[in-house]
């Protein structure tokens, strides 16, 4: 049988999802092989060095950089308080004395005979890892962090923004060619995640930042709404570092475009369940797609395990979703893969295939010009 390999996106209810949390410097692990955690609990926990604070000690108490030392009331390596005396003189005649006092509660780390600067470090930060998805533990990397396994439905975006968040999914459109604004946010959703149609009207950014929504999952974004919402133009090949007060995951891109029957469904399917969402994307080498992940704990893990076989190729009947204008976003069924390169309108000769769009249209297509939806 003819086949074409192309990047996929998959949107299926029945998914082994496995979640590496790696903490970025090394910590201790916090939870046992084999556990259940939830996607809120801390996974494993570092201690990032506190901030450090220079003090001119000879400049404040008039002396010189090398007499120092011999005003300090502490020592190097012993912790201060926010106010102590760090130094003092001691003149014959006590109105004369000068202090210096610590501005921070920390360590006083290092003292210098040549400058008469005192470094003090703040308390380290600690810096705590989740979960991220409700599962278990399924392998421990000490000192880095945990796997964490669920079997799950899981729909994937073409884009998105902002970090991490856990939610109940609100289905708040009737349709996926609806679109989402500020109306369709009600106090209710308040934590939760929103689902929206064709796209996301820029009105109903600022009343889910108001409400307090985790996250909105819709079809389409328009680029000036985009850019707005950012306060810039965003031009890095990879997000998710974003603070915008929610996370977005756009599923087919920008502009208005219907979300996927088949995405809309899905989610439908799952209102008012616990998902976790991710606007992470990476478009270069190492693809990182957004992502919605819905817990399946009623699922075995080893039936699905079983299921997944390896990825293959495009293959007549499959679905696919067309990624390069002016056809972006449509989606069809693939009706033929001719073997032989065919000349397109570009005058260009690749391999192609022969897609069959929603409506009963046939297009034939660059191969490279589609995205495969698995699951």
């Amino acid at each position: 049988m003819a086949h074409a390999y192309t990047p996929g996106l998959r949107v299926t209810d029945r998914a082994l999802v496995r979640k590496r949390r790696l903490l970025p410097i090394e910590g201790e692990v916090l939870v046992d092989l084999g556990v259940q955690v939830r996607a809120e609990d801390v996974v494993a926990r570092a201690f990032l060095p506190g901030k450090v604070q220079n003090l001119n000690v000879a400049h404040l108490l008039g002396v010189e950089p090398g007499e120092v030392r011999k005003y300090m009331t502490k020592a190097e390596g012993e912790e201060v308080s926010a106010g102590e005396v760090l130094a003092e003189t001691k003149p014959l005649l006590k109105w004369f004395k000068r202090q210096v006092r610590s501005p921070v509660g920390g360590t006083l780390e290092s003292i210098s005979d040549v400058t008469g600067q005192v470094l003090l470090r703040e308390p380290p930060e600690p810096l705590e890892l989740k979960a991220y998805i409700d599962g278990r533990v399924v392998e421990l990397l000490p000192g880095q962090g945990v796997v964490v396994e669920t079997p799950s439905a899981l729909v994937q975006g073409i884009f998105g923004i902002g970090g991490e968040a856990t939610g109940k999914l609100h289905v708040a459109v009737e349709a996926p060619d609806k679109v989402l604004t500020a109306e369709h946010i009600l106090p209710e959703h308040r934590d939760g995640i929103v689902v929206g149609g064709s796209l996301v009207e820029a009105e109903a950014f600022g009343k889910a930042k108001e409400v307090g929504v985790k996250g909105i999952v819709v079809g389409g974004i328009r680029d000036q709404d985009l850019k707005e919402l950012l306060g810039y133009e965003l031009g890095v090949a990879i997000t998710g570092t974003e603070d915008v007060g929610f996370v977005l995951v756009v599923t087919e891109g920008f502009g208005r475009i219907d979300m996927a029957e088949r995405t809309f469904a899905l989610l439908k399917r799952y209102e008012g369940h616990k998902a976790s969402i991710s606007g992470a994307t990476q478009i270069r080498a190492g693809v990182i797609r957004p992502e919605v992940i819905i817990p399946r704990p009623e699922l075995n893990p080893e039936d699905i395990a079983e299921e997944e076989v390896e990825a293959r190729g495009i293959e007549v009947g499959d679905t696919v979703r067309l990624i390069r204008a002016p056809l972006f976003g449509r989606i069809g069924k693939v009706t033929g893969l001719p073997p032989e390169p065919t000349k397109i309108s570009t005058e260009s000769v690749t391999r192609v295939l022969e897609v069959e769009l929603e409506g009963g249209k046939r297009v034939i297509v660059p191969r490279a010009n589609v995205e495969k939806m698995e699951g």
